[in-house]
């Protein structure tokens, strides 16, 4: 786990094979979820990632579905949400 979007990137970079699932909130220092998951899928195309946000604009069912994206936790989350979210694209 990594609090840093910048330390996760270099972490990922260094072990991409490593990971089985990603799961980012969109509010980051240095660089939004939406862009730190266009990184990591330029590394692993078939990484499994979840964003975590609130109310975003810049966040639409559209935006998630091109950047590839596979799911969506609103904020306030709950544990029932996150956890279907990752069975869903775990299973996927």
């Amino acid at each position: 786990m990594r609090t840093s979007s910048l330390e996760a990137l270099e972490l990922f970079r260094s072990e991409p094979g490593k990971f089985d699932l990603v799961i980012t909130d969109q509010t980051m220092p240095q660089m939004t979820g939406l862009e730190l998951a266009k990184e990591l899928l330029k590394i692993r195309r078939d990484i499994p990632i979840i964003l975590c946000t609130g109310f975003s604009s810049s966040v639409t069912p559209e935006t998630i579905q091109a950047t590839g994206i596979r799911g969506l936790v609103m904020k306030p989350m709950l544990m029932a949400e996150i956890s279907k979210t990752i069975r869903t694209v775990m299973e996927n």
